[in-house]
C-alpha cells in the first residue's frame, strides 16, 4: 500500500510579498514606503508595526524594517523614530513641514 502526501492549504506555495518585489529597485520601494507614510501622517502622528502595513505597501515586514532605517536619514519632510518594542518595533512618524 502506497501513501502519498497531499499539500494542505497552509503548505501550498503561494506568492510572497518579498518575491513579488525582489526585482524592483530599492529606490522604488523606498519611494513607495515614503509616500505611504506621508499620506498616513497627513492628519497627525502615525504609529505602526511593519507587519501591519506590509500588505498595504506590498513589501515584507523585513523589507520595511530595512527601508525605514534608510528613510530616517533621507526623508526630510518626515520625522521617523523608533518608538517602542513589544514583540516588534513600533515606529512613530509625523510630518515636519
Amino acid at each position: 500500500m502506497s501513501t502519498t502526501a497531499s499539500a494542505t492549504p497552509s503548505e501550498e506555495s503561494s506568492p510572497t510579498t518579498a518575491s513579488a518585489t525582489d526585482d524592483e529597485p530599492v529606490a522604488s520601494k523606498e519611494a513607495r514606503l515614503a509616500t505611504y507614510l506621508r499620506e498616513r501622517a497627513e492628519a497627525g502622528d502615525m504609529y505602526f508595526k511593519s507587519k501591519f502595513i506590509a500588505d498595504d505597501v506590498n513589501l515584507s515586514s523585513k523589507e520595511i524594517g530595512a527601508l525605514i532605517v534608510k528613510l530616517q536619514e533621507s526623508v526630510e519632510d518626515l520625522s521617523i523614530e523608533r518608538w517602542s518594542y513589544t514583540g516588534a518595533t513600533t515606529w512613530r512618524v509625523e510630518r515636519t513641514v
